[in-house]
């Protein structure tokens, strides 16, 4: 042991996170972490590359200029998280967006341009028209190519190398070169496919930047949930406020009816019902007494409860939730998408060849001015231009389809993941439900009878008295003039109406999950049923995925006899009671033996399983975590788009494959032809705006994927 770990193991650590936006790929992770824990007084390290994070473990000595220091020695720029949540979570989103629009605007001008020389021009018009390009590409690049320049230069400041460079390197050659050739009347320019080739890389980075933001946003939305603070029993039996964050075990917290808990605790005084679907998922609420837990984030609905908390701030369950669902997200951080991984190799493959090309052509004997332009036409004729379109107009063609059809896919690369996915996990309430309890057999109740039972719900805040509040207003019927109207949490309501006692409670024992007992005093006692309807589509589901070679099971956080007639109903296996770690688990379990699990779900309960799956969708009435944390969001309440979205991904996934054999196959024919002197820079250009097209034109016949 040295004496740097020696001092490290002895001394309690501090954590500190930076957020450092320059992390592209595996090896700057590497570098990270490798470089960083080598540092006297960093005991560890750990990137996290989905969020463009580290976090380090290190003495407390340490300030954070001594750790700033330490990260840029390796050649990264980065700020303490705090500040770069201050200053704005989507800010490279910004940036990066505001260079491809001017890549993009720039590019369709340059275009224009180009085609015209393309067609004949001569002479000064020609000369003209390279001189406008040069002044609409040389601004354009410069604005554009920013986020790769700054990177490839701090990369080579620091003695490393990272991807930027080689296309920093590309875009500057290609911009040298025609700026020469417009200078000397020469016959070739290329600003466009130096436009061009920044356009299309940019777009690859705005997609990663909007799924990282869109990951962060999940683990905002949930930890919304929490309330800000509470009124806490002070020695002399006040009370304070106190916000959620100076919250301490051991306080005491008086929570009315209708607000959420601030911290995790334990019920020292009062009985209500509490909406745990945060947690658990379960529609109906609870009820809870001294001596049960509750959790911070959970609503109190019925009546004040005194809580001793037990946990409080980054310890409550809430916490812990949000925490999986960044752990979640992170095992997904060396996935990489088909066009990035090519163009790591590609790129200096690309420039290695036209720099051979050079010499070669040098060494023969042919001159340099002829020397650089067959290498010019190599570089131009090899841009990866197709290559680079493969996946993303792909996407783009199908996410336009599937938006048509109801389904929103956040992040292009999912729509690969949902082509793997060969094992189906499903939420019930909200999911394979529609999550709207409706009482079933109201025509049991007479006129007047449902306008008592109006006048008794329509105060209530429980979700089966608002289910039959909706139902009998919808009707017509009006309120009738019921007194003394008070509600017991966990039993139910009574009134007066016309001397007689009425009330609603419980059902009996062995009665429906979702069912209650309406009686007037003298009559009849009346079991009202509710039903929460299955989605449209449901029953077709599983047949459906079937036939995709995909098995669906549930996986719930309900009760098993509120799941049982879903599942048999639907022909699934269940398992039931599942926690958010539970589901955790089940989906870790499926894919430690190989299976690339599609994880469909709604509530916020769901939201690290959504994050954990291999791919998830969500339905529009889902929480914003649950949204957030999901892959594709589906309209509608019917539940068939999951198979629609599955068959145009696996559609999808095949034109990106012809592409790519297109694309390649352009390039093995073309790049020979290149590097013999058969091609001219004027001809690769073409060549290569020709394969773009090809590619181009075979993504448009997804615009029929989805239906």
């Amino acid at each position: 042991m040295n004496a740097r770990t020696a001092a490290t193991a002895t001394t309690p650590l501090a954590e500190t996170n930076f957020s450092v936006p320059n992390i592209h790929c595996a090896g700057c992770i590497s570098k990270l972490e490798g470089g960083l824990s080598l540092t006297p007084g960093i005991a560890a390290a750990r990137v996290n590359f989905t969020a463009k994070r580290v976090a380090i473990s290190h003495l407390p000595e340490l300030t954070l200029p001594d750790l700033t220091q330490a990260i840029a020695a390796l050649g990264f720029e980065s700020q303490p998280l705090s500040a770069a949540l201050a200053k704005g979570a989507d800010g490279e989103s910004r940036m990066l967006l505001r260079a491809l629009a001017v890549a993009g605007f720039a590019s369709m001008n340059v275009m224009l341009l180009s085609v015209s020389v393309w067609s004949g021009a001569e002479g000064a018009t020609r000369s003209l028209f390279y001189w406008l390009s040069a002044l609409i590409a040389l601004p354009t690049v410069a604005y554009a190519g920013r986020p790769f320049f700054k990177s490839a230069w701090a990369a080579l400041r620091h003695g490393r190398t990272n991807m930027d460079v080689p296309i920093s390197i590309g875009v500057l050659l290609t911009c040298a070169i025609s700026l020469f050739e417009t200078i000397t009347g020469g016959e070739h320019a290329y600003f466009d496919g130096a436009v061009m080739l920044l356009f299309f890389l940019l777009t690859g980075r705005v997609l990663d930047s909007v799924m990282r933001d869109r990951a962060r946003d999940g683990v905002t939305a949930l930890l919304k949930n929490t309330a800000p603070g509470a009124l806490v029993l002070n020695e002399a039996g006040g009370t304070d406020w106190r916000e959620a964050q100076s919250l301490a075990p051991n306080m005491r917290m008086i929570v009315a009816a209708g607000e959420r808990l601030a911290a995790d605790g334990v019920i020292e005084q009062g009985r209500s019902s509490f909406d745990l679907s945060l947690l658990t998922g379960e529609s109906a609420p609870q009820m809870v007494g001294v001596g049960d837990a509750v959790h911070a984030g959970t609503l109190n609905m019925d009546a004040p409860v005194t809580v001793k908390v037990t946990a409080a701030g980054p310890d409550t369950a809430i916490a812990d939730i949000a925490r999986m669902m960044e752990n979640a997200t992170q095992s997904r951080s060396h996935y990489v998408r088909i066009a990035d991984r090519a163009a790591r190799i590609y790129a200096p493959a690309v420039h290695a060849l036209a720099a051979l090309s050079f010499a070669g052509w040098m060494v023969a004997g042919a001159g340099w001015h002829q020397s650089l332009m067959i290498a010019v036409a190599v570089l131009i004729i090899t841009c990866p231009c197709a290559l680079g379109l493969a996946v993303p107009v792909s996407q783009m063609v199908a996410c336009g389809a599937l938006m048509r059809a109801g389904v929103l896919v956040k992040d292009g690369s999912a729509l690969e993941r949902l082509a793997e996915a060969d094992r189906a996990l499903f939420d019930k309430t909200g999911t394979l439900t529609l999550g709207r309890p409706e009482p079933v057999n109201l025509t049991l109740l007479d006129w007047r009878q449902k306008s008592v039972l109006l006048a008794l719900v329509r105060g209530s805040r429980h979700p089966l008295s608002q289910s039959l509040r909706k139902a009998i207003e919808a009707e017509g019927i009006t309120a009738a003039a019921v007194d003394e109207i008070r509600e017991t949490p966990g039993m139910g309501m009574t009134g007066l109406f016309e001397g007689e006692t009425v009330a609603l409670g419980r059902a009996e024992s062995g009665s429906a999950d979702l069912a209650c007992r309406f009686g007037i005093e003298g009559e009849e006692p009346v079991t009202i049923l509710f039903r929460d309807s299955l989605r449209p589509g449901a029953e077709a589901m599983p047949h459906a995925l079937a036939a995709l070679g995909i098995q669906s099971s549930i996986l719930s956080g309900d009760r098993a006899s509120a799941v049982a007639p879903v599942a048999r109903a639907l022909a699934l296996t269940a398992q039931t009671g599942m926690l958010p770690q539970d589901k955790l688990d089940a989906i870790a379990r499926l894919s430690g033996s190989g299976a690339k699990v599609l994880m469909v779900g709604d509530g916020l309960n769901d939201g690290p399983a959504l994050a954990a799956g291999h791919v998830s969708m969500a339905p529009a009435s889902a929480s914003d975590a649950g949204q957030n944390a999901a892959d594709a969001v589906w309209l509608g309440d019917s539940i068939a788009p999951v198979a629609i979205a599955i068959r145009a991904a696996r559609a999808t996934m095949r034109v990106v494959r012809q592409n790519f054999v297109m694309a390649i196959g352009y390039n093995v024919i073309a790049v020979p032809l290149a590097i013999a002197g058969q091609v001219t820079p004027l001809i690769a250009a073409l060549a290569m705006s020709g394969s773009s097209i090809v590619v181009v034109a075979n993504a448009l016949r997804l615009r029929s994927a989805a239906r």
